[in-house]
């Protein structure tokens, strides 16, 4: 998918990798657990084990974003952001996943945006129509995330019977992908 180098920091957006399973771990769960205080544990979110078996099947995928520490080339480097598209059926996924390391966050670097466009992207190309997304109401700053990029506020009612819910989950969003 391309190397960026912004503010000094170079990183690169690419399909996950068995070899990235505990650096996708190490990213999401410090972030769930200290930053937003969500009990919860590796062994509550099954998928994080199995995540070719859960997310890259059908028209689904995850993608993570590396960058390279120590000198290492930033395919094999650290993990600092995750998103995950979930195909549920009919033209539709949901968007799940989607996590960046705090020192990676900002518009400065663009990681969070680069992979939403990534993800966008693919989802045009495999033929969906419409994402999906659940998220917690602690996370402020996602909610203006997905706002500036064209997603809308839905009611609980409006979801799929597919789509995955997580209990943490309270606010709702979804794009249309004409």
């Amino acid at each position: 998918m391309g190397s960026t180098s912004n503010n000094g920091v170079r990183f690169e957006i690419r399909r996950y990798r068995p070899t990235d399973k505990q650096g996708v771990a190490d990213t999401i769960l410090p972030i769930q657990r200290e930053e937003f205080g969500i009990p919860i544990t590796a062994e509550d979110q099954p998928d994080l084990a199995a995540i070719e078996a859960f997310y890259q099947t059908g028209k689904g995928d995850f993608w993570v974003a590396v960058t390279g520490e120590d000198g290492s080339p930033t395919g094999e480097g650290k993990v600092i952001g995750t998103i995950a598209l979930k195909d549920i059926g009919d033209h539709q996924a949901a968007l799940r996943k989607m996590f960046v390391a705090a020192p990676y966050r900002g518009r400065a670097l663009g990681v969070a945006a680069r992979l939403l466009e990534t993800l966008l992207a693919a989802a045009r190309q495999r033929g969906l129509r419409r994402i999906y997304l659940g998220t917690t109401a602690k996370f402020l700053a996602a909610h203006r995330f997905y706002e500036k990029h064209g997603f809308t506020e839905v009611t609980p009612d409006a979801l799929p019977a597919s789509f995955p819910r997580m209990a943490v989950d309270t606010k709702f969003y979804t794009i249309e992908l004409g």
